[in-house]
C-alpha cells in the first residue's frame, strides 16, 4: 500500500486520482461498468422478444445477482490465498469470453431465453468472483488517509456508469440491437485488463503453501466470529440493507401506481438518486474530518427514512424526486462509511473474505427486505410499507449503536513481524497436530485482574488467527505465576498466525508483557500431539 503521509483533514475527494495506477483502474472501472449496465438493458430487452413474460425477464436479473450471493465467500477466499491481481485478469477474461459469445451468437440469431440465462448467469459468475478481489487492493493502490475518498471514488464511478449505461444501451438496442450492446460489453473489459497489465504489484512473501479454498473459508469466518470491529460493520449494515431496500424496490410500484406516471420519470428519479450519490460521495471526505462513523452512519440513516417518508406520502414528482436526491445522498454515506471501516478492520490476508462477507451482508439483506417490503406493500399499501421501513431503520440505529465502527483513526492493521516463528530442534511436519502452545508471566498480585482484563485482547487476537482453544490459568502453588495456553489444530496453521500478526496486535501483546515481573522474556512452549 503506497505509505506517503496525508494530512486526513484536508484530503480532497479527488486525491487518490494522484495515483496513476488507481487513476488507470478507476477510468478502466467506469468503462467497464458502463458495458455491464448496458447488458443489464439489452438482455432484459431481448428476453421480452424471446419469452414475454413475467417470470423470465425477472429471471434475467435473478440470473445476475444470484452467484453474488452464491460466490461471494469462495471468490473472496480465492483472492487472499492467489495473486490478486492475476485473479482479476483471469475474472475479466472469463467475463470478455462470456459476453463476446452471447453477442456473437445474438447476432447471428441462435440466442434463445435459455442460452440467454445462461451466458446472464456466467457474467453473474465473473462479478461475483471480481467483487472480493476489487475491494480488497484499494487499500494497496492509495495511502491509508484516502481510502474513505477512494472509496467514494469508486462509488461515483458505479453512479456514473449506472446514469450512462442504460441510456446509451437504449440507443444502441434500437438502432442496431442486443447483439452489439453485448459486444461492446465483451469489449469493456479489454480496458480492465489493460490496467491491470500496467500495474506491477509486489506479491506477498510467504515461504509457506498457500493455503487450501476450504480453509482459507473456514479462517475467513473464524475471523469474522472474533473481530468486534468486523462485526460490528456486518450488523450495523444488515440493520441498515433489510429496510433501505424498501424504496429500491418499490420505486417502480410508486412511479406508475402512486405518481401515474411512466417510464421517463422512473428514469428521471434515478438520476435524481445517481445525482445525489455523487453528492454525497464529494462531502463524505469533510464530513469524515468532523464527525465518527458512527454519527455519519446514523445522521444519513436518519435522512434516508426521511427521504423514504417524503417519497411515500409527497404525492407530486417534484417532491418526489428532491426525495430522491436526498435517497441517494444518505445512500452513499452510509454504505462508503461502512465499506471503509470493514476495510480497516482488515489485515491483508483476510482483506478479501472480510468484504466477501459485506456483499453476503449487502446483497442478502437486499434480496430479503425486497421480498418482505414487496408482501408488506401488498397487505397494506405502498406509502405505509415505505412508512414501516423507515420507522424500522430508525429503530436500527438504536438498536446497533453499541456496535462502534469507529472514526477515520483506526488501528494500524497492517503486519507485523514481531513474532518470530519457533525454531524446533527437528523438522516438524506441517500437516502434525493439534498444536499446544503456552506462555508463562510473572504477574505483581496487585494487577492480577488487571492483566486478565487485558488478556480477554489477547484471547480475541489468538482465537480470531486460527487457535480453536484459549484459556489462561493461575499457578495454586505459586500464585504470581499465569500461564496462556491455546491450541491450533495444525503446526502449518500455527506457523500462519505468526504471519498474521498485525501491528495493532503488537501493541496488545506488548502491553501484556509489560506486566511481567522477569527481566527476561516470558517463556513460549510449544508442544505438538504425540498421537494421532
Amino acid at each position: 500500500m503506497n505509505t506517503n503521509p496525508v494530512n486526513a483533514t484536508a484530503i480532497s475527494p479527488w486525491a487518490p486520482l494522484r495515483h496513476k495506477i488507481f487513476r488507470m483502474l478507476w477510468i478502466a472501472s467506469v468503462v467497464s461498468n458502463i458495458g455491464t449496465w448496458m447488458h443489464e438493458v439489452g438482455a432484459g430487452w431481448l428476453m421480452t422478444s424471446l419469452s414475454p413474460t413475467p417470470l423470465m425477464v425477472a429471471l434475467v436479473q435473478a440470473a445476475t445477482s444470484a452467484p453474488v450471493f452464491l460466490l461471494a465467500l469462495p471468490a473472496g477466499a480465492l483472492a487472499d490465498i492467489v495473486d490478486r491481481r492475476r485473479y482479476l485478469i483471469a475474472s475479466q477474461i472469463w467475463m470478455l469470453f462470456a459476453a463476446g459469445t452471447l453477442g456473437v451468437l445474438t447476432l447471428a440469431g441462435i440466442t434463445t431465453a435459455p442460452i440467454l440465462l445462461a451466458f446472464t448467469f456466467a457474467l453473474g459468475i465473473g462479478t461475483a468472483m471480481m467483487m472480493p478481489a476489487w475491494g480488497a487492493i484499494t487499500p494497496e493502490l492509495v495511502a491509508r488517509p484516502e481510502l474513505p475518498a477512494a472509496i467514494g471514488l469508486n462509488t461515483i464511478g458505479m453512479n456514473l456508469s449506472r446514469s450512462v449505461g442504460p441510456a446509451l444501451a437504449g440507443l444502441i438496442v434500437a438502432a442496431a440491437g442486443s447483439g452489439v450492446v453485448f459486444i461492446l460489453n465483451a469489449l469493456s473489459f479489454l480496458a480492465v485488463i489493460a490496467a491491470l497489465l500496467k500495474w506491477q504489484r509486489t506479491p506477498k512473501q510467504s515461504e509457506l503453501p498457500a493455503e487450501r479454498v476450504i480453509g482459507a473459508i473456514r479462517a475467513g469466518l473464524r475471523y469474522a466470529r472474533h473481530s468486534p470491529e468486523l462485526r460490528a460493520v456486518l450488523t450495523r449494515g444488515a440493520a441498515f440493507f433489510v429496510f433501505a431496500s424498501a424504496s429500491w424496490a418499490l420505486l417502480p410500484l410508486i412511479v406508475r401506481q402512486e405518481l401515474k406516471r411512466g417510464p421517463s420519470t422512473y428514469g428521471l428519479f434515478l438520476a435524481c438518486l445517481g445525482i445525489g450519490a455523487i453528492g454525497g460521495a464529494l462531502l463524505l471526505p469533510r464530513l469524515l474530518a468532523r464527525l465518527s462513523r458512527d454519527r455519519i452512519v446514523a445522521g444519513a440513516t436518519g435522512l434516508y427514512a426521511i427521504a423514504m417518508l417524503a417519497l411515500a406520502h409527497s404525492g407530486n414528482v417534484f417532491a418526489a424526486g428532491v426525495a430522491m436526491l436526498l435517497t441517494g445522498l444518505a445512500w452513499i454515506c452510509v454504505v462508503s462509511s461502512l465499506m471503509t471501516a470493514a476495510q480497516t478492520a482488515l489485515p491483508g490476508w483476510v482483506r478479501a473474505r472480510g468484504l466477501a462477507l459485506f456483499w453476503v451482508v449487502f446483497t442478502g439483506g437486499m434480496a430479503a427486505g425486497s421480498a418482505i417490503w414487496g408482501q408488506v406493500a401488498t397487505w397494506i399499501g405502498i406509502p405505509y410499507a415505505l412508512t414501516a421501513s423507515a420507522a424500522g431503520a430508525l429503530l436500527g440505529i438504536a438498536a446497533t449503536w453499541k456496535y462502534r465502527i469507529g472514526r477515520h483513526d483506526a488501528d494500524d492493521r497492517s503486519l507485523s513481524v514481531h513474532w518470530p516463528p519457533p525454531m524446533p530442534i527437528e523438522e516438524v511436519e506441517s500437516d502434525r497436530g493439534p498444536v499446544m502452545v503456552t506462555v508463562e508471566y510473572r504477574i505483581d498480585l496487585s494487577r492480577v485482574a488487571e492483566f486478565s482484563s487485558l488478556m480477554q485482547e489477547v484471547r480475541r487476537i489468538r482465537r480470531r488467527d486460527g487457535a480453536f482453544m484459549w484459556e489462561l490459568f493461575s499457578d495454586t502453588e505459586q500464585p504470581d505465576r499465569m500461564v496462556e495456553c491455546f491450541m491450533v489444530e495444525s503446526w502449518l496453521e500455527h506457523l500462519r498466525q505468526h504471519e498474521r500478526a498485525t501491528v495493532a496486535d503488537r501493541e496488545v501483546t506488548e502491553k501484556a508483557r509489560s506486566f511481567h515481573l522477569d527481566s527476561e522474556l516470558p517463556k513460549v512452549t510449544h508442544m505438538v500431539a504425540a498421537l494421532n
